[in-house]
C-alpha cells in the first residue's frame, strides 16, 4: 500500500460541534479524525455532487408539481 502524505489541520469549533462529531466518531467506530476525513472526502466526492446535481434537476422538473400541490408561497419562511 502507497503511503499518502498527512497534513495537520487544526480547527476551532463551538463546544457543541466538537462533542457532535466525538459522538457521532464513536458511533461510527472511527476517530474524530478519520470521521472529518471521510465528511470532507464525501463532499467533494464524485458521488457527493453527481446526488445534488441529481437533487436540483429534479426539483427544476417537479417545481411546478410541487407549487401547484402546496401552493406557491405557502410553506415558505
Amino acid at each position: 500500500m502507497a503511503k499518502t502524505r498527512k497534513a495537520q489541520l487544526n480547527v476551532r469549533v463551538d463546544e457543541g460541534t466538537a462533542r457532535a462529531a466525538r459522538e457521532r466518531a464513536v458511533a461510527r467506530g472511527m476517530s474524530v479524525n478519520r470521521y472529518i476525513e471521510e465528511l470532507v472526502r464525501q463532499d467533494t466526492g464524485e458521488s457527493g455532487r453527481a446526488f445534488v446535481e441529481a437533487a436540483a434537476d429534479f426539483m427544476r422538473q417537479y417545481e411546478k408539481v410541487f407549487a401547484e400541490e402546496v401552493g406557491e408561497g405557502q410553506g415558505r419562511r
